[in-house]
């Protein structure tokens, strides 16, 4: 079975929400365009899906969900849809006025024909919707003709990219990662929309683009290529982190300010990919230690701030 991605979207201003098909949920359904909502994160596994919605409600100020995304009536059941196949049909356990929700639940089942491989993506719900039938035996079942539907794929290429997913090019087209994504996804709290101070509570001339990944991302993306979340451990990268300290440090001490700003950037980019590898991504860190220090009363002694 093909994994399942769980966008994590907000519509600035308005709010912050979870689905696994951007267009049909936000544009189609909610009525915005691609260039009035944002990526926040990706998952590829329902529970992590819920944390981060919540996290992020909680980080830009949102309430928080009384019933978290994956205890929904409506999730409770994803990924247990029982498709029953035959050597002449795909049977699916709904009627057919319940099976383009259920279908868009199970977004990335794959199963095996005699005609062929098939998957439930945006293109074969359409045609599964227009050829669906419902079963003579039993209402509550409708089912669909295997070889129909492998004339359907073979016309119009519905398999012939990105193992079998005409859905993931039109995702990966819109939210590019060189193919891949890491834990968080390649867009984090950055975006695609475009605002200008009007829009912000800073108090500087400043103008904030939606449209471009920010340092973060391109750290993640760097690093992904490079396998460091496939293969990387966060007890190395803890350790390496106290390296880059110790060489900032030195530099410090030497006053040689070109190797400052080169330590100082090193120690962002390995916290950058010890987040990842922890499964939190850097952004949600800072504003997690920004919300416990942005009230705190102290002074300072020889320095060093000391917190009362």
């Amino acid at each position: 079975m093909k994994d399942i991605t769980y966008y994590i979207y907000h519509i600035p201003g308005k709010k912050i929400g979870v689905t696994t098909n951007l267009k049909s949920r936000v544009e189609d359904q909610q009525g915005y365009g691609p260039g009035e909502y944002e990526v926040l994160a990706k998952r590829h596994d329902i529970s992590g899906a819920a944390k981060y919605e919540a996290i992020y409600q909680r980080m830009y100020g949102y309430p928080v969900d009384i019933v978290p995304y994956d205890k929904l009536n409506c999730n409770k059941n994803k990924l247990n849809m029982n498709i029953n196949v035959t050597e002449q049909t795909t049977t699916f356990p709904c009627p057919v006025n319940k099976l383009k929700g259920q279908l868009m639940d199970n977004l990335g089942i794959t199963w095996h024909t005699d005609h062929g491989t098939f998957t439930i993506n945006e293109y074969s719900i359409k045609w599964i919707m227009a050829n669906v039938k419902t079963s003579m035996f039993n209402k509550q079942r409708s089912y669909v003709y295997n070889k129909a539907f492998a004339r359907f794929y073979d016309n119009h290429q519905t398999h012939d990219v990105l193992g079998g997913n005409l859905a993931d090019v039109h995702m990966r087209e819109k939210y590019p990662s060189n193919g891949r994504t890491t834990l968080t996804g390649g867009l984090a709290p950055t975006g695609m929309q475009e605002r200008n101070c009007n829009d912000c509570d800073c108090t500087t001339d400043c103008k904030k683009s939606f449209n471009k990944p920010s340092q973060f991302d391109l750290i993640r993306e760097w690093a992904d290529e490079r396998g460091l979340y496939d293969k990387g451990d966060p007890k190395t990268q803890a350790l390496k982190l106290v390296e880059e300290v110790g060489e900032t440090c030195r530099a410090i001490l030497k006053e040689d300010r070109e190797e400052v700003i080169d330590g100082i950037g090193d120690c962002v980019v390995v916290l950058t990919n010890l987040a990842e590898l922890v499964g939190v991504p850097i952004e949600i860190c800072i504003a997690t230690a920004y919300e416990e220090i942005k009230n705190r009363k102290g002074k300072m002694v020889n320095g060093t701030y000391k917190k009362d």
